[in-house]
């Protein structure tokens, strides 16, 4: 019943990240749904919305939060909660050991949602991005089987959660917008000369499609080094990330080749494109030996220990 009701959950929030999930093994696969629905039930009480869309201003921010926080302390603990998609998550703790203090610090993600706080520096907005995808990219590598200790391969996972990330502020612009948020750094709205919560007016649409493309590059800068990681893996966990990164890449990369116009449409990839990434994806899941001896660019923003 648990994994049902998440592979459910994943079917209806998140197309891209449902359609990479199917190419795990089954055990893989049932704990990603379970992991992702409890990710995706702390998106939806933090934000006032219902699997990722229709976010609202919420009036009990910090009840809202101190409840995840109890609710998946309980988790860890072994308790049940008679929430699924905490109840989930316990099952995922039991067979995978995975660290709480992942679970935490993405749940200090949406502490800083919480506390409407913005990011003023490129720095701040990697450490945004972290917070609320990175960690969730290292969980999945140690639901993938990578040790908690192996902390190479967790930076990249972690890679591909800020490439996740930075591919969704640049295609969320206008929606953040709507809800009052804002994850632009405030540095680089002062560098083109455009005042913050104005950057959606008309006459600055243009200046707003160089950040977009700004994000997609450090994006694309992501998603690279995240193949670093991909020999640590099985080849079907590979096969995943590999078609996820893709997937999740293109949309990045349709934001900055609309410019202007990125934000008249929400930017998706068709069943089309993803099945094609899927494909591509499977032969370089099966050469994934070749990205063993990449070096992680030591410019990258690196997690925090």
């Amino acid at each position: 019943m648990l994994v049902d009701g998440a592979r459910r959950s994943i079917a209806r929030g998140s197309k891209s990240f449902a359609a990479a999930s199917q190419l795990f093994d089954r055990a893989t696969r049932e704990r990603a749904w379970l992991l992702y629905a409890w990710c995706r039930a702390c998106d939806d009480v933090a934000d006032g919305q219902d699997h990722g869309h229709g976010m609202t201003r919420v009036d009990d921010a910090p009840a809202r939060i101190a409840r995840l926080r109890a609710m998946t302390d309980a988790a860890f603990a072994g308790a049940l909660t008679g929430e699924p998609a905490f109840d989930g998550l316990g099952i995922v703790v039991a067979e995978t050991g995975l660290p709480k203090r992942f679970a935490d610090d993405l749940i200090d993600g949406f502490q800083l949602d919480a506390d409407e706080w913005r990011p003023r520096s490129e720095a701040d907005l990697y450490r945004y991005c972290y917070h609320v995808a990175g960690a969730v990219g290292c969980m999945m590598a140690v639901v993938m089987g990578v040790d908690p200790a192996d902390e190479a391969t967790l930076d990249r996972a972690c890679d591909l959660g800020l490439a996740f990330q930075l591919s969704n502020i640049a295609r969320d612009i206008e929606e953040d917008d709507r809800a009052g948020r804002c994850y632009l750094p405030v540095e680089w709205l002062v560098e083109m000369d455009m005042p913050p919560g104005q950057h959606m007016k008309p006459p600055y649409r243009p200046r707003l499609s160089v950040l977009a493309r700004r994000l997609a590059t450090r994006a694309a800068l992501h998603e690279d080094s995240a193949r670093g990681g991909t020999p640590a893996l099985p080849y079907r966990s590979a096969w995943a990330v590999l078609a996820a990164a893709g997937i999740y890449g293109d949309i990045a990369r349709r934001v900055a080749e609309r410019g202007d116009h990125a934000w008249d449409h929400r930017v998706t990839t068709s069943k089309r494109e993803k099945a094609a990434w899927i494909a591509r994806a499977a032969a370089q899941a099966a050469g994934r030996a070749r990205y063993a001896d990449t070096p992680r660019d030591p410019v990258l923003w690196t997690r925090p220990r």
